[in-house]
């Protein structure tokens, strides 16, 4: 879907249209996470937001997985597979499956770590488990209650933060503020924005981790883009944060193109995005996520070979801190205290 532009800024007449389904759709929400969870058997740290649309968990998700892998722990992410069709439990095979079959972020996590894809998400512990997982990486569910969650991360966008504050479908919250508040367990804020400041300061009250995140580009793509002129597309949460990412790497943006998060491009869409950019000479530049969905269609095949695939990955500005956080987690979860 494509955010609505009321969800940003004051409220709207049309968010307090809403408010009642708001208030009925969040009351349902919090009531769902207050339930109990099956133990997968190992820890689970899991990778959230507090709003439904992107805010970086993919990247928070690689980053973190980097780091308990030098920790000696073997990650495995286990995902819904939101966009797949297959329910799973399956373990992502990047050379065999398709976006369209296990979701744009499992198949582009797949070339950097073990991922399952399973809507039952206690069934998709299980067969991480079985594959020899330390630690499971639960990308989003943090809402979910199906699995006892050992740490809960959320990630958050420093300048577009909670957005209007209020409830799906009048805001952007995936339910009210304070139940999510109450099990959160460190807060990540990417970019320097201080639209998150408020909810910094309500985590740091309660005893949780506050930690700044800045997503840095690949430089192998940004030498494949230098002296070009470029047409950006994105189908993701936040359109606008990556271009402005763009812009602010020295990329000269001179076209745009918006699609909604997850979008399945069609054959006419990459025609026109072509022809678009043969115009006006321009390089075609999208997200890595919105380009596995393109390379792994076969009915767009040919169309990723003239398009530059814009990576970035996630520096986390005190890591110590937070190999610190996660080794206290893994203690109590194994039963154990840190000396």
């Amino acid at each position: 879907m494509r955010e609505p532009g009321f969800w940003y800024g004051s409220p709207s007449p049309l968010s307090w249209l809403l408010w009642p389904v708001a208030k009925i759709y969040g009351a349902i929400t919090a009531r769902r996470m207050a339930r109990s969870g099956m133990s997968a058997g190992i820890p689970v740290f899991c990778i959230g937001n507090y709003h439904v649309g992107g805010a970086g968990k993919t990247p928070a998700t690689l980053a973190l997985a980097k780091i308990l892998s030098d920790m000696g722990e073997r990650p495995f992410v286990v995902s819904r597979g939101y966009g797949g069709s297959m329910h799973g439990p399956v373990r992502v095979d990047e050379h065999r499956h398709a976006a369209s079959d296990v979701g744009d972020e499992p198949l582009m996590m797949a070339s950097h770590l073990p991922v399952v894809v399973s809507r039952d998400r206690v069934a998709g512990a299980t067969l991480a488990r079985g594959e020899g997982a330390s630690v499971i990486l639960l990308d989003d569910g943090f809402q979910n209650p199906a699995l006892d969650k050992d740490a809960s991360l959320i990630v958050i966008d420093g300048t577009r933060a909670l957005g209007n504050g209020l409830v799906f479908p009048s805001g952007p919250l995936r339910a009210p503020l304070p139940p999510q508040l109450a099990r959160t367990d460190a807060l990540i804020v990417i970019g320097q924005g201080r639209a998150a400041a408020d909810v910094a300061d309500k985590v740091t009250a309660r005893g949780g981790l506050v930690l700044r995140a800045v997503l840095v580009p690949d430089h192998r793509s940004l030498q494949r883009l230098q002296g070009q002129r470029v047409l950006a597309f994105a189908g993701i949460g936040d359109p606008a944060r990556f271009f402005a990412t763009l812009r602010a790497c020295g990329v000269d943006v001179v076209d745009e193109r918006i699609f909604a998060d997850h979008h399945p491009f069609l054959s006419g869409e990459m025609e026109a995005l072509a022809s678009d950019a043969a115009a006006q000479s321009l390089i075609l530049i999208t997200t890595e996520k919105d380009f596995v969905r393109i390379a792994s269609d076969p009915m767009l095949e040919g169309w990723s070979d003239i398009i530059v695939p814009f990576a970035v990955t996630l520096e986390i500005g005190n890591e110590p801190a937070l190999r610190g956080f996660l080794a206290d987690r893994f203690a109590k979860a194994r039963g154990y205290e840190t000396f």
